[in-house]
């Protein structure tokens, strides 16, 4: 098991101060596919490194080390890691490695995201865990296959509390497992982050090689086909605009056909094509407009930190998206898959330069007053107590 560190052992009985009420001290571990740069990876690293100060907390990754800022954030907030080096496809060594670090770690509170419960719930059960959490971070159709659909709906019966993070997905929950989902606890950032500075937006600019008047439509979602990147590449090679650059910060199994698109479209100098960086921040604060074409949709972070460094959002209308961006006022919601309405949005706010000011203060606004970190934390901490005083 490498990348392994030990926890120094701490009293399960302490007694913390929330500002309101004593509260006992939990041993929380986060479970994770990877610990990557994706959405539900940030989203993790927020809860985990903001509550570490008032509880124990560990993160376990299925695979190998990633090397990435997560794990960075993660490290620098003295949160131990495992990294169980699983190899693609099924892997039986999973099952002897996951026990012993829950062994390890004597967690209160086991919460798991994305599709590891296959791995996790014979230790859940054999060990009778305190408290299983298990957040939903897409609609329910599209979180797991049908094996882990159908392990998941005995799971939600009793075994593990299922999270929803928005609206649409607790009502995916419904139609997928046919119950109703306990527990709504919608995603947030740290939103004064993404502040951005004009001194920030020239510097960041000047060392990509971005001319100052030039409208940056930018996107940092993966290449894969839940984010339909050759729609958003596609509606932006139909713009034909000469002051227009699209920024693209992600990676993914479909970067192969993003990469022949770009070129077979004669777009190598006015698309930017970056992979994963940790200055995202930077990049936001350079950008004019934020662009996502997903098919399908949770609550999507991106979404939430473009808006908090006062971008407009032109999007696919699909999962939690309205309830982020309000279409007319904070950016512009078009159908999924509708090529000639993305390319039109965007020449509409290329255009326009006081509609784009408007909807950035909107956007900025908004984000402000929904999207503050704290509110995921109390959330999550009432979750926490919910279930373990239900065991």
């Amino acid at each position: 098991m490498s990348g392994a560190n030990r926890l120094e052992s701490a009293s399960r009985t302490s007694i913390v101060s929330n500002g309101h009420r004593p509260c006992r001290r939990f041993r929380i571990l986060h479970v994770l596919p990877t610990l990557n740069s994706g959405g539900a990876e940030n989203m993790a690293c927020s809860l985990a490194t903001s509550m570490a100060r008032d509880h124990d907390i560990g993160a376990l990754s299925l695979f190998p080390e990633a090397g990435s800022w997560v794990e960075e954030r993660l490290h620098k907030a003295r949160i131990p890691m495992w990294h169980l080096d699983k190899r693609p496809g099924f892997d039986a060594r999973i099952y002897a490695r996951l026990d012993r670090a829950l062994r390890e770690f004597r967690p209160d509170v086991v919460h798991s995201h994305m599709s590891v419960l296959r791995y996790l719930a014979p230790s859940i059960l054999r060990r009778r865990m305190p408290a299983a959490i298990h957040t939903l971070h897409n609609l329910a159709e599209y979180e797991n296959d049908t094996f882990g659909r159908a392990l998941q709906w005995l799971l939600f019966r009793g075994a593990v509390v299922p999270v929803a993070i928005s609206r649409e997905v607790e009502q995916s929950f419904e139609r997928v497992y046919r119950t109703k989902c306990p527990h709504l606890v919608p995603n947030c950032i740290p939103v004064e982050s993404y502040r951005a500075s004009g001194e920030a937006r020239a510097r960041w600019r000047g060392q990509e090689g971005i001319p100052e008047g030039a409208v940056v439509f930018t996107s940092t979602a993966r290449f894969v086909e839940q984010k339909n990147p050759l729609l958003m590449i596609e509606a932006f090679a139909r713009l034909g605009d000469p002051r227009a650059r699209m920024v693209l910060m992600g990676r993914g199994d479909m970067r192969d056909q993003v990469v022949d698109l770009i070129r077979a479209r004669g777009l190598e100098e006015s698309v930017h094509l970056l992979g994963y960086r940790p200055d995202v921040a930077e990049c936001l604060a350079a950008s004019d407009v934020f662009v996502l074409s997903s098919n399908w949709e949770g609550n999507p972070l991106a979404v939430m930190e473009a808006m908090a460094a006062g971008l407009p959002v032109i999007s696919t209308n699909v999962g939690g998206l309205p309830s982020l961006v309000e279409s007319g006022r904070s950016g512009i919601l078009v159908p999924a898959g509708d090529c000639a309405a993305f390319t039109e949005a965007m020449r509409f706010l290329a255009d326009d330069a006081a509609t784009r000011a408007a909807m950035s203060a909107a956007a900025r606004a908004h984000a402000a007053g929904a999207f503050p970190l704290d509110r995921m934390i109390r959330g999550y901490s009432q979750v926490y107590e919910w279930a373990l005083a239900r065991r």
